[in-house]
């Protein structure tokens, strides 16, 4: 009998990636031609892996999953959203606090977003987890860097037409209120927006499985959090189920030390640590059953 082995490949996304020239759209009209917003380094050559693992391994997947950052323009979490006491635009990449807001450090843009902004700093900051960072847009909701990375669609598509399936997506980010990291909750939940709350039909999804192989970007922060999320979610006697594939995924530039804490942790609570090459086997196995 076949076991269910499930791939969760976490924002696969163009705009996480480091793209060479070759996989860069032409300009259209007179757009200027679209690049990653933040491409984190390795990450191309984390979904050409990706994208190995499901052609070799295809008859033994049982199920695969793929989160999607889903962001609108206006968003709390990116840079365009602020502004400096000067009312100056701001640099991505900038850490905001509730101190500096009430300092007047920064302000959003937004006059009347002032209080629902510092009720969600605070929260954001009582939960311990994150300090809100101003990214650049990204993963802007219809754009090409929401995108799936061209070969890892293609690696889907394939075992899409061969298992007669399909792959499972989860949009994740698109209150602008609060960040996303995570595929199973926003880091502040909403009351008001269950797109927010804890995915329990998700998270079911992978119980069902005998093993979860977990990729995707960034290492230090979505795949961190939802693997976080997911293993707070799971039977502590059975956490060996998920598995971590370390060459198919890569940190955020400066998120090193946090990439590699998490790795850390996650295996002193049980966790699987393995790369894509460690698990083809077992997926061919599988096939073979």
């Amino acid at each position: 009998m076949k076991r269910n082995l499930h791939l969760l490949v976490i924002d696969p996304q163009n705009d996480f990636c480091d793209l060479p020239a070759a996989y860069l759209p032409a300009p259209v009209g007179d757009n200027a031609a679209p690049a990653p917003a933040l491409p984190v380094t390795g990450a191309h050559a984390d979904m050409l892996r990706v994208a190995g693992l499901i052609d070799q391994g295809r008859d033994g997947l049982s199920a695969i999953s793929i989160t999607l950052d889903s962001h609108h323009r206006f968003d709390v979490a990116h840079s365009s959203f602020w502004m400096d006491a000067g009312q100056g635009a701001i640099k991505p990449f900038t850490q905001i606090t509730a101190q500096d807001v009430r300092q007047g450090k920064y302000l959003p843009r937004k006059a009347t977003a002032l209080p629902r902004v510092l009720a969600y700093l605070d929260a954001l900051e009582a939960a311990g987890r994150y300090t809100l960072m101003a990214w650049p847009v990204h993963c802007e909701i219809g754009s090409w860097g929401h995108n799936v990375h061209a070969d890892v669609r293609a690696a889907y598509n394939a075992w899409e037409d061969s298992a007669l399936g399909m792959v499972n997506k989860i949009s994740k980010g698109s209150n602008p209120w609060t960040e996303h990291y995570s595929a199973v909750q926003a880091e502040v939940p909403d009351a008001d927006d269950d797109s927010t709350q804890v995915n329990q039909a998700f998270l079911a999804l992978l119980r069902g499985a005998d093993q979860v192989y977990i990729t995707g970007e960034a290492g230090s922060h979505c795949v961190r959090a939802t693997t976080e999320h997911i293993a707070a979610n799971w039977d502590p006697r059975q956490l060996a189920q998920l598995v971590l594939l370390t060459d198919c995924m890569s940190p955020v530039t400066g998120f090193d030390a946090q990439y590699h804490d998490f790795v850390r942790d996650m295996r002193a609570r049980g966790l699987q640590i393995a790369q894509a090459a460690d698990i083809v086997p077992e997926l061919l196995a599988n096939a073979r059953r």
